[in-house]
């Protein structure tokens, strides 16, 4: 089988700029692009922001006036989909003949999920997956997913689909994913921890697939008490090397060349959702549907 190029864009957002921040969105696709990339994976959140640091005037039991301000004001940056700020992206993956996978807040009526979108090189929205469960003070923010927005999609030269920052830490998500056959692990995040990393590699190893993780780095001036992103991205072999980063404090694009027949190398000794499965003692079942 040939090899592919992939690439990972590690940059920021522009938040509550949503213009700017789509047509930084487009000038790092047309550079991916341009060095070879045939799958090019943006950060989480990247299209609609991060809003790390923020606490949208929220305590238990209240809310305040400008919290709600803010709110609206993210809400409105948030994008539609399908919308006209998906007909853009959707309109630059046809352009430059790539698989684009964005990470994306998706404003559906008035609530926001955090979403990754799957652009195929026709400009065809593929797919899309709303992260199930938001951390922490997200949860003030966005709403939860669901099963049937799970994809794992052929796209030709492999297998893709996401799994969204510490979704990661999710056993039951990756093993259904493993299932479902992903081979391109896609893993857009805002989590810049150096103990990332061993997840990222972790998971390579665990499901015999390459891991592709893309961190914004974001160091906004004039941001206030809002904290900045340092990165983090990496792309990881399906026995644990590491290809390409891992990278901090910079905006940059990752890129290897991958092959996904290197990964029956791998599950030669270990195929977690094969003959390492073990289903005569364990099962999984997982909920696709709405409820």
């Amino acid at each position: 089988m040939n090899s592919v190029r992939v690439a990972v864009v590690q940059a920021g957002s522009i938040l509550f700029d949503s213009e700017a921040t789509l047509a930084k969105a487009e000038r790092l696709t047309a550079e991916a692009a341009g060095g070879g990339a045939q799958l090019i994976v943006f950060p989480e959140a990247f299209a609609g922001g991060y809003p790390k640091g923020a606490d949208f005037g929220t305590l238990v039991g209240s809310r305040t006036p400008e919290g709600r301000k803010l709110f609206r004001r993210y809400l409105e940056g948030a994008l539609d989909v399908p919308g006209p700020g998906t007909a853009r992206l959707a309109e630059a993956a046809r352009t430059h003949g790539v698989w684009l996978v964005m990470g994306a807040i998706e404003r559906d009526g008035g609530t926001l999920y955090c979403t990754v979108l799957f652009f195929a090189p026709d400009g065809r929205l593929a797919g899309k997956h709303r992260k199930l469960m938001p951390t922490a003070m997200e949860r003030v923010i966005w709403g939860f997913g669901d099963g049937t927005t799970m994809p794992v999609i052929d796209a030709g030269f492999a297998r893709i689909g996401a799994v969204i920052c510490w979704e990661n830490y999710m056993p039951l998500l990756r093993a259904a994913m493993y299932a479902k056959g992903i081979q391109f692990y896609c893993a857009p995040t805002v989590d810049d921890r150096e103990c990332w990393q061993a997840s990222m590699r972790h998971i390579a190893l665990e499901g015999r697939c390459f891991v592709l993780s893309a961190c914004q780095y974001s160091r906004p001036e004039g941001a206030g008490e809002r904290e900045t992103i340092r990165g983090g991205s990496v792309i990881v072999g399906p026995l644990g090397k590491v290809l390409a980063g891992p990278v901090y404090d910079q905006e940059c694009i990752l890129t290897a060349e991958l092959d996904a027949g290197e990964i029956a190398e791998g599950k030669f000794d270990l195929d977690v959702a094969g003959h390492y499965a073990r289903p005569d003692i364990f099962r999984l079942v997982v909920n696709e549907g709405s409820g």
